[in-house]
């Protein structure tokens, strides 16, 4: 699944560590959703949709 959580983060001047602190997870965790390494629960993906402000499918992609 392909994500626009970097580039949320980074347009919202966030570092990793600051938008794992807003969502209670590790930076190492937000790392591994941006690098595609994990996909969030959907308790998590749904927190850091509400925290962008976004609906979910527009965060997070399925890839064909």
């Amino acid at each position: 699944m392909r994500n626009d959580v970097r580039e949320l983060r980074l347009s919202s001047g966030l570092s990793q560590r600051e938008l794992g602190g807003v969502l209670g997870v590790s930076r190492q965790t937000v790392n591994s959703i941006e690098t595609g390494r994990y996909d969030p629960s959907l308790p998590l993906a749904i927190a850091i949709a509400r925290h962008f402000d976004r609906a979910v499918e527009e965060i997070f992609h399925v890839e064909d």
